[in-house]
């Protein structure tokens, strides 16, 4: 099976003595009731999983489970035979979201205590919004994401000593040997085709099968379009597929961001008139949002502002299935002519939010814009990352700018490209496109020269 870092967490979770239920949220087709089910089924005798998304669909015995006792009874007549004790009867109750009431029965569950508990959701963001009533003390949520470049690799076949031997150059600020600079930029290339939804992962190990892989990431960009379409509000509903509809072509434009009479071609538009239906694509996991900062302090959160949005894919694949459809050639073989910018952007958007960053961008009238910045917790201050899909990985006249404005006090800004060597020219680090999988919230700033 497939690795996945989330993996220990929820089996943590489950062993522990946690007076919270954890709902792991996220997009659908991450693989998140996959994961669930392997560790609830390894640990568990008892194991009782109800997908509410179906049983709304189908005999809506859980429509009406609004007490305890209610959804004991629901319960018993699916799987009346496993239901013991809870140090050995596991409950998961997937797309918990198609019921908001549930969400609310939670912590009354919990406090009943006959069984554990635990359960997913795929619109959980916009569903908590809705509701009124969620015990927030009484859960604990988890995002999930695809597959990062670290658990594409895994897939791959390459080991746990190769990877800590990679993280430790990385630290040291050293360059990988040229056969593993060579196969570590391929796979990252190839990450960049399959990208990180498992379905599509498993085809590319098994398969190598780039029409079937695409084949996959249709219809699941047809399946993140459905889920538009279950927006309550009708009004709202043909705005968000718009907006998601837009991603992959405003992600050519020089500027990347939303604008807002592109979304209904309607001149005196602005982007507060679209917020709801930017917040469901972000909170149904679907796109990534990066916010802009004009003038970076730490920490960044304070700083950002809502009119210069940019979003992003929340997987490279199916990006670049858009982009490119079955020709692979313009990624594996850096085609001149192919401008793979959006692509190395899109891909380092991903990496950061899989490892808890939240996404912000550098935009200033007088300097320009710089792709990504993050906080720098260990010099109070904030490090800027260039991300550079060419050869001229050199050329960044924003960063530059950028990084003379002494009241910013900078300290370090990164590079990443294809390029092989790892080396320091003022307060810039040159480092491989694929040494941002080991970029993490506190531990960003690697070693010095």
């Amino acid at each position: 099976m497939l690795y996945r870092k989330i993996e220990s967490y929820i089996e943590s979770y489950l062993q522990s003595d946690s007076n919270r239920v954890l709902i792991v949220d996220g997009a659908r087709q991450i693989g998140k009731s996959f994961i669930i089910r392997h560790v609830g089924q390894k640990l568990y005798k008892n194991y009782i999983e109800v997908n509410m998304e179906e049983d709304k669909l189908g005999d809506r015995i859980f429509a009406d489970a609004k007490t305890v006792n209610d959804f004991y009874l629901a319960l018993s007549v699916i799987a009346g035979d496993r239901m013991k004790n809870r140090a050995d009867t596991l409950v998961f109750i997937d797309e918990i979201q198609a019921y908001e009431h549930l969400l609310t029965l939670l912590k009354f569950l919990k406090e009943d205590n006959r069984f554990t508990y635990i359960a997913s959701g795929s619109l959980l963001g916009v569903t908590l919004r809705n509701t009124s009533s969620i015990p927030l003390g009484s859960i604990e949520i988890k995002h999930m994401y695809p597959m990062d470049f670290e658990e594409f690799l895994i897939a791959n076949g390459v080991g746990e000593f190769a990877i800590s031997t990679m993280r430790a150059q990385f630290l040291e600020c050293q360059p990988l040997p040229d056969s593993l600079h060579a196969k570590m930029l391929d796979l990252f290339k190839k990450y960049l085709i399959v990208g990180g939804l498992p379905d599509a992962v498993k085809t590319f190990v098994e398969e190598k099968n780039v029409m079937a892989i695409r084949k996959i990431q249709e219809d699941i960009l047809t399946l993140y379009g459905v889920d538009a379409s279950k927006y309550e509000k009708e009004h709202a509903k043909l705005k968000i597929q718009r907006v998601y509809n837009l991603i992959p072509s405003n992600l050519e434009n020089k500027k990347k961001r939303m604008v807002a009479k592109d979304i209904e071609g309607k001149k005196g538009k602005r982007m507060a008139d679209y917020e709801e239906e930017f917040d469901y694509l972000i909170s149904a996991g679907v796109a990534l949002e990066v916010k802009a900062i004009s003038v970076p302090s730490y920490p960044l959160v304070e700083n950002c502002g809502k009119n210069l949005l940019k979003l992003y894919l929340n997987d490279v694949g199916l990006l670049t299935g858009l982009f490119f459809k079955n020709n692979i050639q313009a990624i594996m073989q850096d085609v001149q002519s192919v401008n793979l910018g959006s692509v190395y952007e899109t891909v380092v958007a991903q990496e950061l939010r899989a490892h808890g960053f939240n996404l912000y961008y550098y935009d200033n009238k007088n300097n320009g814009e710089v792709d990504y910045l993050i906080d720098d917790a260990d010099n109070l201050s904030v490090i800027p990352l260039e991300i550079k899909s060419g050869k001229n990985y050199t050329v960044h006249s924003a960063l530059n700018k950028f990084l003379k404005v002494e009241t910013y006090n900078i300290h370090r800004a990164f590079v990443l490209s294809n390029e092989q060597k790892v080396y320091q020219k003022s307060e810039i680090t040159y480092i491989p496109i694929y040494y941002i999988m080991f970029f993490e919230p506190g531990t960003a700033v690697v070693g010095e020269f």
